[in-house]
Order: C-alpha cells, then sequence, then structure tokens
C-alpha cells in the first residue's frame, strides 16, 4: 500500500508542476484538474479517509449551499466511480501477475535501441551529450552512458557518424520491465574555455554541467 501511495503521490507532484506552470490551455487545465480530484479521491478511498464530494468540475461542495438530497446523490455518484477504479486498478495488477509470471520464471534479458536524430541548444562550445535511462521513483540511473560529442558547428564531432549515432542499452532485466516508469535521460555538458577574475588568462577544456532533458520511455 505504500508503494501505491507513493505513486499517487508522484503523479500529484508532477500534476502540480504543470498546472503552477501557467503554459497549460484552459480546457486542458480544467481536464487535468478533474484527474487531480479523481486522484486525491481515490487515494483517500484506499487509505480508509472520509470521501469529499465534489461538483462535476471537481469543485468541493458546499454543505451550507448544497440541500441534503444533491450532497447524497453526489455522495453516492462519487463513490461509485472511485468503486469502479479500485476494481480496474484489481483488474490491471492481476493481469500484469499474470504475465510477469512466466518473465520471473526466465533468464531473458531485453534491450532498448536509440536513435539519435539531432540535438539542438544555443551553447556556443563543444559539447558531451550523456544519454541513460533513469528510474525517477528511486532516484536512481539504471544503465551506463551512451556518449555523443557535439561539436560547436552543430554536427557531430565524429563527422562519419551524422545521422548514423545509434545506441542500445542492453541487459535490462525482468524486473525492468515492471518499474513503473523508466525515463531516458540526456546530460549536457559544456566543454570550452572560462575566463578568469583578472581577465587575461583563458583556459580550455573545461568541463562544466550545462542542461539535462528526458523524458518518459514507452
Amino acid at each position: 500500500q505504500f508503494r501505491h501511495v507513493q505513486q499517487l503521490t508522484y503523479s500529484l507532484i508532477e500534476w502540480r508542476s504543470q498546472i503552477l506552470s501557467g503554459t497549460l490551455p484552459k480546457d486542458e487545465l480544467a481536464e487535468l484538474k478533474k484527474k487531480v480530484t479523481a486522484k486525491i479521491d481515490y487515494g483517500n478511498r484506499i487509505l480508509g479517509l472520509d470521501l469529499v464530494v465534489r461538483d462535476d468540475n471537481g469543485n468541493i461542495l458546499d454543505p451550507d449551499e448544497t440541500s441534503t438530497i444533491s450532497l447524497f446523490k453526489a455522495h453516492e455518484t462519487a463513490s461509485k466511480r472511485i468503486e469502479e477504479r479500485i476494481q480496474e486498478e484489481k483488474s490491471l495488477q492481476q493481469s500484469l501477475d499474470l504475465r510477469g509470471q512466466p518473465i520471473f520464471n526466465s533468464t531473458h534479458t531485453y534491450s532498448l535501441y536509440v536513435n539519435f536524430k539531432n540535438f539542438v541548444c544555443n551553447i556556443g562550445e563543444d559539447a558531451e551529450l550523456l544519454m541513460s535511462l533513469y528510474d525517477p521513483d528511486l532516484s536512481k540511473f539504471i544503465s551506463e552512458n551512451y556518449l555523443v560529442r557535439w561539436g560547436s558547428n552543430g554536427m557531430p564531432k565524429e563527422i562519419e557518424k551524422l545521422n548514423n549515432l545509434q545506441a542500445v542499452f542492453t541487459d535490462l532485466s525482468s524486473s525492468d520491465l515492471i518499474r513503473p516508469r523508466i525515463s531516458l535521460v540526456c546530460q549536457i555538458v559544456r566543454v570550452g574555455h572560462m575566463e578568469l577574475k583578472d581577465g587575461k588568462k583563458h583556459t580550455c577544456g573545461l568541463r562544466r554541467p550545462f542542461g539535462v532533458a528526458g523524458g518518459l520511455c514507452p
């Protein structure tokens, strides 16, 4: 149950960041708020907490301004919806358990193929791109780095690899397949000069963290 609630909390944190960003269109924001309230109600139910009665837009109903009959009907509807969600979760988990049995009983390993197309970032100097697989729930990397050296001219340092940058992350185990989330993370390291305080001397070839990007693997 702890792991289950942990996943719910991670989802809420991620959605909260999207809401606070202020970049979502109005319709997407409304839909996301509904997902947030549904997730909160679901979490309260599995923890045995009180059910919060809401309207169709996810707003909490005020008992001082809502009739008793309306509150009762809204409570019944919300309770039924949450129970259906719980049953869906149970069915999904049972399906995953059945699918996972032959996987755990075997010694198969799996691989992830990555085809790197292009890198666009205004650095002005050479860069090193370090790509690896990352488990955001455990906050740790689960693979070695795939290194791409990128020139300041906007092309790979090894020009013969242009349009042919490919990598395969191998030896992914069965337990990796059932991780809740796996992200492909790209760390950007700037390689170049740095002026000293006196403004007279320069150093070159320094490696400095510049940025990071990532996305969930399918």
